[in-house]
């Protein structure tokens, strides 16, 4: 289990875990501290701004399992710059360390080229303005724009440290509801790597040469032609259980990206053939979240009830499945 600790005025330290024996200096680093991106990660190596028991090392370098790390990264580059905007959040839990919130769908979480307004982060700057010395203004995971549920932001350095130390240690207990097709008789774990798509950089893809992906899931409900899933996640690679359940042919309802075209299964009642045309996004939701509070050690558990929308579509399977017994069909 990798050990990260850091100070506001001390560089970033952490310690190799001994299960990474024999991997690339950079990808150890990545995974030791994911608020950054490999490429830059990468760029303050080969600058001497990460070190390995105290030398300069490179990039490809292989690691022994054990060693110290140190990483400096530049102040300019773990700030903010974004615009603090009065956008309302759904608090579910606070303290001078973290922020719980409920995440609605449609609501973009970091600043883009597309979106440098309107954004999670801004509605973080205008609550907390001491985010914007943080990495990603305290945020240590995402969610898709239309994923809604739980997430945990960091309020200080320390807090946000501890949190990606949880994360990259898999200690962090995430679960998930997803409305899928298809009529699922069990559960099961995908385990199976996950990259960049090898033509669209859009899309992710499962891959023989990707990163270690693996989600767990259980029936929650079952449909007529749809089911709907608890999703329990071990790794949180990008868009992993849209991936994973796409390439189990069960893709989540509404998916843009990886669903295809809209399934309407034979015989569906008018009220759910509505309901499925009518929802326009990926019926995901991130329902709980649990982890050691980064200053006390105590667990701390938080619940997202279901939004309007998915609680509706729920609602009209559940009503063309009672229609479809009652007819005996």
């Amino acid at each position: 289990m990798p050990e990260v600790h850091s100070d506001k005025n001390e560089p970033l330290q952490a310690r190799v875990p001994e299960s990474a024996a024999g991997r690339r200096f950079d990808a150890v680093l990545a995974e030791l501290f994911p608020q950054h991106s490999r490429s830059r990660l990468s760029a303050w190596i080969k600058a001497g701004n990460a070190l390995l028991d105290g030398m300069t090392a490179r990039p490809r370098d292989l690691v022994r399992g054990g060693e110290a790390v140190e990483l400096d990264a530049p102040a300019e580059e773990t700030q903010v710059h974004a615009v603090a905007q009065d956008i309302p959040l759904d608090v579910l839990y606070e303290d001078d360390h973290v922020l719980v919130l409920d995440k609605p769908p449609g609501l973009v979480v970091h600043p883009g080229a597309g979106n440098p307004e309107g954004t999670l982060v801004n509605a973080l700057l205008y609550r907390d303005p001491r985010l914007a010395a943080l990495p990603r203004a305290g945020i240590v995971h995402r969610l898709d724009k239309d994923t809604s549920g739980v997430m945990v932001v960091a309020r200080t350095l320390e807090a946000h440290t501890a949190l990606v130390a949880q994360l990259s240690a898999r200690e962090v207990h995430r679960q998930y509801l997803a409305v899928v097709v298809g009529a699922l008789v069990s559960g099961g774990t995908a385990d199976a790597a996950i990259d960049r798509h090898p033509r669209d950089r859009i899309r992710m893809a499962v891959r023989e040469d990707g990163r270690d992906a693996v989600t767990h899931f259980r029936l929650r409900e079952r449909f007529h032609a749809h089911t709907l899933l608890e999703c329990r996640l071990e790794t949180g690679r990008t868009h992993q259980i849209r991936v994973h359940m796409a390439h189990l042919k069960h893709p989540i309802v509404g998916d843009p990206l990886y669903g295809g075209p809209l399934r309407l299964p034979r015989g569906a009642s008018e009220a759910l053939v509505a309901a499925l045309r009518g929802f326009r996004r990926q019926a995901l939701h991130a329902e709980t979240l649990e982890f050691r509070h980064p200053a006390t050690g105590a667990p701390v558990r938080t619940s997202a009830p279901l939004p309007e929308d998915m609680r509706l579509l729920l609602d009209a399977l559940r009503e063309d499945t009672r229609a479809r017994a009652a007819a005996g069909r």
